[in-house]
């Protein structure tokens, strides 16, 4: 004999597939513990983007919402003080029908009290006199002649304006200068 025993030759070999097995499978389970680490990464990475675009998107909608109660709270007596604009209207005219003598000191201390009233809800009266023409808050009826001021300018108001906030509630019914002295 050789000293090579047979049956510790396939023993060997044995041990050596065996051997050979369990690195395989050692590396197999590594490749797939790998592969599901960069799943897991990248479903973390997509979860985390739907997260963040969500609380940009709740943001936003905060903003939104923030600036429509602003909004609401500004401007949510316009068509109530529009109607009291008509009424203050009408309320004036029958006070014009009254004689003068009586209706000097109620004339007064009604228009006070209507004005400071609706400035109490963010209503404010237009004073365009001397001003240059806004077609955002004025509506021109007539042209007047007037040398002292530069053309484009109001010169006669025939009937008030009023806002709330940036709006306009009415605008001022005016004349505007023609003619007359040249801007600066």
């Amino acid at each position: 004999m050789n000293g090579n025993n047979p049956q510790d030759e396939t023993l060997a070999q044995t041990e050596d597939a065996q051997s050979q097995t369990a690195t395989d499978q050692v590396q197999s389970d590594a490749e797939r513990d790998a592969a599901a680490v960069q799943a897991l990464i990248a479903e973390n990475a997509s979860l985390k983007d739907k997260v963040l675009r969500t609380l940009a998107e709740m943001e936003n909608l905060r903003r939104r919402t923030d600036k429509e109660v602003a909004d609401a709270k500004l401007y949510g007596v316009t068509s109530f003080a529009r109607d009291m604009l008509t009424f203050g209207d009408n309320l004036k005219r029958a006070l014009e029908s009254v004689p003068a003598e009586a209706r000097a000191e109620a004339d007064t201390a009604l228009k006070s009290d209507f004005l400071s009233r609706l400035s109490r809800h963010g209503v404010r009266k237009l004073e365009p006199k001397g001003q240059k023409f806004d077609p955002n808050f004025h509506e021109a009826l007539f042209e007047a002649h007037d040398e002292s001021l530069v053309p484009g300018t109001v010169a006669q108001v025939v009937e008030e304006g009023y806002a709330i906030g940036d709006r306009v509630l009415r605008p001022a019914k005016v004349g505007v200068a023609k003619g007359g002295a040249k801007p600066n």
